[in-house]
């Protein structure tokens, strides 16, 4: 194991319910101090983590970075999995999708014909409504489980553009005339398949590149349609 791979698992590890010392981190890694230092100054540097004194401090967007830097090195993926929580996968991916001005509702949950839904991470930027779901995946999915995944994510986004007009005014939408939803597999690392029937399965560290995209190609890709019909229940009151 490479230097810097030690550190950044050891950190991932350590920091997990929140900053931990260099001393402690010392102790789990058993490297020489000057080398540490300089480990942890690069990744400093590289905007991977935060040196604050003799404290290590991580968010969660470099959580998810330092992550995918072992992973590139050869770490093993599921290992590396466990060292991140749910909720730090799903934050980063609201967090971009705000970044890009997109007004963003997590584990949102709704009723359609009377069963409840959940989506993990929705994202609203006119006309364009984006479904996620954040597939914290601890190994390697295959195909079947690929496509698996995509199946139930277009039923997910299909009961939403159903439900959308018992939902509309109160989410924002009233002013809206149309809306075109898209359904989105987001993982950790690239799988094998990156499309399936024309659902996106993208890797988050190429989340930026697919909003940045996705204005110009959405319409080329599964998608379902709605018009406004300006209803009265509130769609906040099924989301945590």
């Amino acid at each position: 194991m490479t230097h810097e791979k030690q550190v950044i698992t050891t950190v991932l590890r350590l920091t997990q319910t929140g900053p931990v010392t260099k001393d402690l981190l010392r102790k789990h890694t058993r490297l020489d101090t000057a080398l540490q230092n300089k480990t942890l100054t690069k990744l400093s540097e590289d905007g991977l983590l935060k040196l604050r004194h003799n404290l290590i401090e991580t968010s969660s967007s470099q959580r998810v970075n330092l992550a995918f830097r072992a992973i590139m090195q050869g770490e093993d993926l599921e290992k590396t999995c466990r060292f991140l929580k749910w909720t730090e996968f799903e934050g980063v991916t609201a967090e971009a999708l705000q970044v890009n001005e997109f007004k963003v509702l997590r584990n949102l949950r709704f009723k359609h014909r009377g069963k409840r839904w959940e989506l993990d991470v929705v994202g609203f930027k006119e006309p364009l409504i984006v479904c996620i779901d954040c597939k914290h995946w601890g190994k390697r999915l295959n195909q079947a489980g690929l496509i698996k995944a995509v199946e139930v994510q277009v039923e997910r986004t299909k009961a939403f553009a159903d439900a959308l007009p018992n939902y509309w005014k109160k989410t924002g939408l009233n002013k809206w005339k149309t809306a075109l939803l898209v359904p989105l597999v987001l993982s950790l690392i690239s799988g094998s398949v990156k499309l399936h029937n024309n659902v996106p399965i993208v890797a988050i560290l190429q989340l930026q590149d697919f909003i940045n995209i996705l204005p110009f190609e959405a319409h080329l890709l599964t998608h379902f349609n709605q018009q406004s019909l300006l209803p009265e229940q509130k769609l906040t009151d099924y989301c945590k």
